[in-house]
């Protein structure tokens, strides 16, 4: 939208025009102006009242040459019978003829979508819908033609309208569609022309306290917002004069061209980041379904390693199983041998122990027999032992007295031996020549 049709406000206004431009004017203003309301050119007079006058004093005239035609004779009596045939003549067809003028002058018709506000005397009697209408009265007529079916589109844009900030924006285009639901109401009170001034102070005032709350870095929030509340508030005000807002909008709005620079550097940056995030995003979305497709290739080659892992350790329990089959199988041929052996061994040492036993009962059988074989064995060797044995000889130094020298003893001792022949080695001890002697 440029800037020379953003300034460019609706006008409202009224026209004088004849009936056959009605529904041009209704429809496409005039000069670029909103017309809802026209003013009808008549062209109805009181001119229809002349034939008929006149027709009615030659019916009259008629009436008078026929009574006087009554009292003449003659040629005076057809002369006037002529002249009041003429006259009865010329009277009906002027009463015809002001009669079709009457009814002609009388037919009103009543464009689609709009009302007639009817007067009589000046003073406002009704409405008259769409269609054609009779006015037989000569002082009823149509002074206004109302369009109450149209909804009227009005623009109006704000200037310098200031923000919270107290920052002028350069304007505030508002529009809305009206429509005029009682014409009586409408042209009574308040007008076309004066209904421009007032819708527009109206949008005027009802746009600067929404700009007032509204901060400038924002004031772009504007366009397309809602704006229920100013509609609302324009009803209120408005329908006093019979006109109710059907639909209103804030289309665009103008920033000042420093702020709008400002906001276009920002915008700009705005956009420059955007377009920063969605290269970053695709970017991040390419590495993440790269990563995510080395995470299912690692996963393949995962599942792949467990299944060779799991392949591996199932022929490692089989080799294990196998390994234990084995060595079970082993152990079980070698606990055989172990038990064989140790049954062996058992029934060895059973035998063993039998014999054992039958020995030990055999020794204890001959145990007699050897103590007395060995009873006489010692018999043997004690007599063999005896008959070698050298003769004891008993030396008494004196006289029995009982007190032995051992000088005496030893030197006897001695010398016995080469006494007796005996070898020095042989030589018995004094006590036990002393036992042999004892004894």
């Amino acid at each position: 939208m440029s800037t020379a049709h953003m300034n460019r406000r609706s006008v409202i206004s009224e026209a004088v025009a004849p009936w056959s431009d009605i529904a041009q004017l209704l429809r496409g203003g005039e000069s670029g102006a909103l017309t809802p309301v026209i003013i009808p050119r008549h062209r109805r007079r009181l001119w229809w009242m002349l034939p008929l006058w006149l027709g009615l004093f030659a019916l009259l005239a008629g009436v008078m040459l026929t009574l006087r035609e009554a009292d003449a004779d003659g040629a005076a009596d057809i002369a006037y019978g002529a002249i009041a045939t003429l006259s009865y003549t010329a009277g009906v067809a002027l009463l015809l003829i002001g009669g079709l003028w009457w009814w002609r002058s009388s037919i009103v018709e009543i464009e689609q979508g709009t009302h007639g506000v009817l007067t009589r005397y000046g003073a406002v009697t009704g409405t008259l819908d769409a269609g054609r209408h009779y006015l037989w009265h000569p002082w009823s007529r149509v002074d206004f033609v109302v369009d109450v079916a149209t909804e009227i589109p009005y623009s109006a844009p704000v200037m310098a309208c200031p923000t919270q900030e107290n920052v002028p924006l350069r304007s505030i285009e508002f529009f809305l569609k009206f429509r005029i639901t009682d014409a009586v109401l409408f042209v009574r009170t308040i007008g076309a022309g004066n209904f421009d001034l007032v819708l527009s102070s109206a949008v005027q005032d009802a746009i600067r306290q929404r700009a007032r709350r509204m901060r400038t870095e924002r004031a772009y929030d504007l366009r397309g917002s809602d704006v229920a509340d100013m509609q609302e508030l324009l009803n209120s005000q408005l329908s006093r004069y019979g006109v109710r807002i059907t639909g209103s909008n804030i289309p665009d709005v103008q920033l000042p061209t420093q702020y709008q620079q400002h906001l276009a550097t920002r915008e700009r940056i705005a956009k420059e980041r955007t377009a920063y995030e969605q290269e970053w995003g695709l970017i991040r979305k390419r590495r993440i379904d790269s990563l995510g497709m080395d995470i299912e290739r690692a996963k393949k080659v995962r599942d792949a390693r467990i299944v060779e892992v799991r392949a591996a350790l199932n022929r490692a329990r089989e080799q294990v199983a196998q390994l234990l089959e084995e060595q079970e199988t082993n152990a079980q041929r070698v606990r055989f041998e172990i038990e064989t052996r140790g049954r062996s061994g058992l029934i060895s040492a059973e035998n063993e122990a039998r014999a054992q036993r039958a020995l030990a009962q055999a020794y204890r059988d001959n145990r007699a027999v050897l103590q007395y074989e060995l009873a006489r064995r010692r018999l043997e060797v004690g007599a063999e032992l005896v008959l070698k044995a050298p003769q004891p000889v008993v030396v008494r130094t004196d006289g029995g007295s009982g007190d032995h020298s051992a000088l005496s003893t030893l030197i006897a001792a001695q010398l016995l031996p080469r006494m007796a022949g005996l070898p020095e080695s042989a030589t018995p001890y004094s006590d036990g020549g002393r036992a042999g002697g004892d004894a």
